[in-house]
């Protein structure tokens, strides 16, 4: 297997060095030890049907009030629209045709997943509020899968916040050509924002009433369930047809990232959620292990390791990283790069 690590510089109010690997696909995992933390309890099976259940009634979440909805292939959607992933069970990381190792199934309960990738509107509305930051981090436990024990905000990790709203902006603009954040409000405000590490992701879907996905709910929303999509649009499942009109994936047509959901209705998953390959990587709640640790009912790798999972593929990857099986990339928590932003799971509403 090979690894290729990439060095970058990133920020949280002073210098300091994160490492990001890609890794071939995985498909025969090396043994490590480790211990998963589980709870609750899920129906199996797979689950039929298209398309997904708008979130209607309850109150907007913190990071819409006020926002017009700008997001959408017609830029006139709800940008904090959520849809409802009905649960079941599937095999993780599997894709019947590059990936074929049936051997790590999950289960997953019913949950909400945002159709759209956090865009920096939504990320302004929260840094205007001073969150986000030493000065104002998550309040101990927020953020939380209710079926999974100590998955809530650490008030230990505060210090791996910004220090202040100030050096929050700083750290945002973490390269100069492919940044999405800008000071003050532009015509990036319906784009995903990037250049979030992991404790910024999660800091803010805490505060916006969500959390961060597990990456077993991330993999069974990508994946279509039980039909295993290659793609999050593919149709039949094992169909591996890629190209611009279905993902921000840009194949020389794009050098930036672009508006959440530009690919919609084409390229969204079953249950409506857009850019879930291309655009930006996608933090979730996880620690990285390999092989998965295993069983899986509701579960999440809490065991603290180097690095945590984003998943997706960005507008830069190669195709095959942009496959709903595709799990070769994870960063150190710290990590802030042009290719890394998120979207927020939501237990209610």
């Amino acid at each position: 297997m090979i690894c290729e690590c990439r060095w970058l510089a990133i920020g949280l109010g002073l210098s300091v060095i994160g490492l990001a690997c890609s890794r071939t696909p995985i498909d025969e995992p090396q043994r490590v030890t480790g211990t998963i933390a589980s709870g609750g309890s899920s129906g199996s099976g797979g689950v039929s049907g298209t398309g997904g259940t708008s979130v209607d009634g309850g109150t907007s979440p913190p990071s819409c009030n006020g926002l017009a909805g700008t997001c959408g292939p017609s830029g006139t959607d709800d940008c904090c629209k959520s849809l409802v992933v009905p649960g079941g069970t599937f095999d993780r990381s599997y894709d019947g045709v590059d990936s074929t190792d049936p051997n790590y199934p999950a289960t997953v309960d019913d949950f909400y997943l945002d159709k759209y990738e956090i865009t920096v509107g939504r990320f302004r509305v929260f840094v205007n509020a001073g969150m986000g930051t030493q000065a104002s981090p998550p309040a101990a436990g927020v953020g939380a899968h209710p079926g999974i024990t100590d998955s809530g905000w650490d008030s230990s990790m505060d210090w791996h916040l910004a220090a202040n709203t100030a050096a929050l902006e700083t750290a945002l603009k973490c390269d100069a050509t492919y940044q999405t954040w800008t000071d003050t409000a532009g015509g990036n405000e319906s784009k995903p924002v990037n250049c979030l590490d992991w404790y910024t992701a999660f800091s803010f879907c805490a505060w916006d009433g969500g959390r961060l996905a597990t990456e077993a709910e991330w993999n069974y929303a990508a994946s279509g369930g039980s039909e295993q999509r290659y793609y999050p649009w593919s149709s039949p499942p094992t169909s591996t047809t890629i190209n611009d009109s279905y993902a921000v994936y840009c194949g020389g047509s794009c050098n930036s990232a672009q508006n959440v959901g530009s690919k919609s209705p084409k390229g969204d998953g079953k249950w409506g959620q857009s850019d879930l390959a291309g655009n930006v990587w996608e933090w979730t709640l996880d620690w990285y292990a390999n092989p998965y640790s295993m069983p899986c009912d509701n579960c999440a790798d809490l065991t603290a390791a180097s690095y945590r999972v984003f998943r997706g593929g960005g507008l830069h990857d190669f195709a095959s990283y942009l496959r709903s099986a595709y799990r070769g990339d994870y960063g150190y928590p710290e990590y802030r790069g042009y290719g890394v932003g998120s979207r927020c799971a939501r237990t209610s509403l």
